[in-house]
């Protein structure tokens, strides 16, 4: 055999289908985590829901709020496990380890918001004896996939006396739905030869709330004031409330499993909420370590990771510094230290290669179903602008960390050098000139209402964050 063929061989084995090695243990540990991940994704569709989740749970396996180490004027320790929530969505998990800080630290971090709907401060309104609400979207969708199907509203509206009210809509299957029409297809002769971008335009993004009006035939906008009459019953909120909310439109339903053998996930919000929900599993299965692990999850990746919850506050740089201090091993040269001598994998989804749709992707060097974690070198997009770009140096780390705990992984890049691309949070934490590359799971549909991952990947994605948490 040729030295060629063999190396081609030996590619084609370490790049083989994670399936193939699984034993039936395996295959039992595989379906279990999916069917957690399945119950997560069903109820935590924005980011205050899955920061919330991951807390209560983070506190069932033992870790403290910093802030109430701080009121008391407490201490850490080697092995002691904390968080720091910022604003109810934004989450950074931390076990502090025996080494010092400056020694740097091992950082997973992922984000938790995705593309949606959002509700305008203004949203209500009727026309032609329809109530509808308003909606800007938020991130990068495709409008004509919001049409037509049932959807939930979750989120907050906070109250002029400071009072939460939480809202989930069209959850139980008792509830309504709520939706956005579309034109007939009998009516649709001009719409259908616009550009798929211009079908359904942002402004037409309007959701169908009802059409009941109240008894007094005198008032007007009968069927806006049903619409508050029954919020105002429910959820004792006033019109003017809607000011001060947040609520987000997202699809209605349960997460499911996918496919006639149940080998894949479809949900809501795999951008980015898988890499997010195995980051946190792969956290919880560390109880010490020489180096101090942080899982960090944040906000507003879609839109830049912009505002006071996104990547690029200071929340995490705070924390970390917070940490340090509790510590006893705080000071602004050392911060700085920390950071520089850390080690991140930035975790965000890729394209999965879709055969429907093979033109886009270049075969050998696209992300496949069942093939393990994706490690990304860069993103960006042509030119590799705005992309994070990782060093040899680091990708050799990271790959003797995969194979050391028998993690199937892969690489690729997000489709064909000129057709577009995507960013991460990741070059923003390379700022500090620690090591960071991006990797995560491979989706299909991403940014869509509904994605598919392969439930192999997601196991493995979580079992190369552990071995990242143990080894970096």
């Amino acid at each position: 055999m040729s030295e060629q063929k063999k190396v081609e061989k030996d590619l084609q084995k370490k790049y083989e289908y994670a399936w193939n090695k699984y034993s039936k243990d395996d295959l039992e540990n595989v379906f279990k985590l999916n069917d957690r991940y399945i119950d997560f994704m069903s109820k935590c569709k924005t980011e205050r829901e899955c920061i919330d989740e991951f807390i209560v749970l983070a506190e069932k396996a033992g870790y403290k709020n910093v802030e109430d180490i701080i009121k008391e004027n407490g201490s850490l320790k080697s092995g002691d496990k904390v968080y720091a929530n910022n604003k109810g969505k934004t989450l950074a998990m931390f076990i502090v380890g025996s080494e010092s800080f400056e020694k740097g630290l091992r950082i997973l971090g992922a984000h938790v918001d995705s593309p949606r709907l959002d509700l305008k401060q203004n949203p209500l309104y009727e026309d032609t004896d329809l109530a509808l609400f308003d909606t800007h979207y938020y991130g990068g969708i495709k409008k004509y996939q919001w049409v037509t199907l049932p959807l939930a509203i979750h989120g907050v509206m906070i109250k002029k006396d400071g009072t939460t009210v939480n809202i989930v809509i069209g959850e139980e299957i008792s509830d309504p739905v709520v939706g956005i029409s579309d034109l007939l297809v009998h009516l649709s002769a001009d719409q259908l030869q616009k550009k798929l971008a211009k079908g359904i335009e942002g402004e037409d993004l309007n959701i169908l709330v009802g059409s009941i009006p109240i008894e007094d035939k005198d008032a007007k906008n009968r069927v806006k004031l049903n619409i508050l009459k029954i919020l105002n019953e429910k959820y004792d909120i006033e019109e003017e409330d809607f000011v001060s909310a947040e609520l987000e439109v997202v699809p209605a339903g349960a997460a499911r499993h996918y496919g006639l053998d149940k080998s894949m996930v479809m949900a809501y919000g795999h951008d980015d909420r898988v890499c997010s929900f195995t980051s946190f599993e792969a956290m919880l299965e560390i109880e010490n370590s020489t180096k101090t692990c942080v899982t960090l999850l944040v906000d507003k990746e879609e839109v830049g990771s912009i505002g006071a919850t996104g990547m690029h506050s200071k929340f995490f740089e705070n924390s970390v510094a917070e940490v340090m201090n509790l510590v006893g091993d705080y000071s602004e040269l050392k911060l700085r230290r920390t950071l520089a001598n850390s080690k991140m994998l930035s975790s965000d989804v890729s394209a999965a290669f879709d055969p429907n749709y093979p033109a886009v992707m270049e075969k050998k060097n696209a992300a496949y179903f069942g093939k393990g974690i994706v490690f990304n070198k860069y993103t960006g997009a042509r030119g590799k602008s705005g992309c994070n770009d990782a060093s040899p140096e680091y990708i050799a780390e990271i790959r003797t960390m995969m194979e050391k705990y028998n993690v199937s992984w892969q690489t690729a890049e997000l489709g064909k050098v000129d057709q577009g691309g995507g960013g991460t949070i990741a070059y923003i934490l390379a700022e500090y000139g620690m090591d960071v590359i991006d990797c995560g799971v491979a989706v299909q549909n991403m940014h869509a209402p509904w994605e598919v991952v392969s439930k192999a990947d997601v196991y493995e994605t979580m079992r190369g964050y552990y071995a990242f948490l143990q080894e970096a």
